[in-house]
């Protein structure tokens, strides 16, 4: 059996050049590769990672595209929006239809930047375009996600939505005033954002808890300092070991003691945002 040329492993490789290297039509229909899309194959043993599929898409589309919209987010880390397709961005027309892939055309040249290897578009343009593909509460989720984990600055994303003439400008505009630093997962933003739409008052974001006396208690991950509410998503608790729920058990008592209450938001609970909202709307009514 013919060995598999080394330069072939690892990544995903077009039929021309498999066939350059001396494999046939025939080889490739083996149980040695697999058939990636059109022309495109990788070893069976080479994981059909992201970021295989979206170098594969690059194999047959134009050259100068690059990843965008979520499909840019998802090399990152971020996986948001739907998955059954990846999302690119160029000057050129690809030859045919590509399954799986949306081609957003553009008329000038785009400045992009590696993402896990991969050209994509930059972190600004990246938090526009998303716009046109998402709700407003996942929007603020990518700018807070892209905040937290420092590829953009707060003040440098209501600069940029501001300056630009974009598709999804004006969904960009209204949310990028409302992201914020610190908030430290996904969910975290989806709280901030049904609290938000229902009109409540803007809570503060990871902070420190102190009481009366300016004892360190707690950080807090949604916090409500004048009503002394604090609200936390906690997607874990079924998971902790009996020594973490032991001490999660005794924060929640000295923080009690000191006058807070606790809203704990589970992932049951972001399946019906409405009554969440409630929790907090009820918890204000009652501190005031």
């Amino acid at each position: 059996m013919r060995p598999i040329p080394a330069q072939l492993s690892g990544r995903p490789f077009t039929l021309a050049e498999a066939e350059q290297l001396g494999l046939t039509r025939r080889m490739l229909s083996g149980d040695r590769f697999v058939r990636v899309r059109r022309g495109v194959y990788r070893c069976s043993d080479t994981p059909p990672t992201l970021r295989l599929q979206v170098q594969a898409a690059l194999l047959v589309l134009p050259p100068g595209t690059a990843a965008s919209h979520t499909t840019a987010l998802a090399l990152g880390g971020l996986t948001i929006g739907r998955h059954d397709e990846l999302h690119f961005s160029g000057q050129g027309r690809p030859e045919h239809d590509i399954e799986g892939v949306v081609l957003h055309r553009r008329r000038v040249r785009l400045n992009t930047v590696l993402v896990d290897g991969v050209p994509a578009l930059g972190p600004l343009r990246t938090f526009v375009d998303a716009a046109t593909v998402l709700s407003m509460r996942d929007l603020l989720a990518v700018g807070d996600w892209l905040v937290f984990h420092e590829h953009v600055d707060v003040l440098d994303l209501r600069s940029y939505a501001i300056a630009s003439h974009l598709d999804g400008v004006r969904k960009a505009r209204r949310v990028a005033p409302i992201v914020r630093e610190r908030v430290a997962s996904v969910y975290e933003s989806y709280v901030r954002w049904d609290l938000h739409a229902a009109g409540l008052p803007e809570p503060e974001v990871n902070v420190d808890i102190l009481d009366d006396h300016g004892t360190w208690l707690a950080r807090g991950d949604l916090v409500y300092r004048q009503w002394r509410i604090l609200v936390e998503y906690d997607g874990w608790q079924h998971e902790r070991d009996a020594q973490q729920r032991q001490r999660d058990h005794l924060r929640r008592e000295a923080l009690e003691a000191a006058g807070w209450r606790v809203i704990v938001i589970t992932v049951e609970d972001m399946r019906r945002p409405g009554t969440v909202v409630s929790r907090v709307r009820q918890a204000i009514r009652q501190a005031a």
